[in-house]
């Protein structure tokens, strides 16, 4: 009984002391030492909207072009059944 006991312990210490390695150790390390953190206010980036904004535009254009082409497209397809 002893015997797995002491294993235990051994292996236990060792995969806590490697645990303790990793990002994630030193981040739990962290959290004990200085206690829980409030986050900071979440307040809107207006870069980010403006950034946002730019992106959909560009998403429309592209989307008119697509339907742009597929018209073209089915037209050919279209004058060339036609005769």
């Amino acid at each position: 009984m002893e015997g797995v006991l002491a294993i235990t312990f051994i292996f236990g210490g060792g995969a806590i002391f490697l645990i303790s390695l990793t990002p994630v150790g030193k981040a739990f390390a962290e959290r004990i030492r200085h206690g829980q953190q409030p986050l900071p206010p979440l307040e809107p980036d207006p870069a980010l909207y403006d950034e946002l904004d730019r992106m959909r535009m560009e998403l429309n254009e592209i989307h008119e072009r697509l339907d742009f082409a597929e018209r073209l497209l089915t037209d050919g397809r279209e004058s060339k059944e036609a005769p």
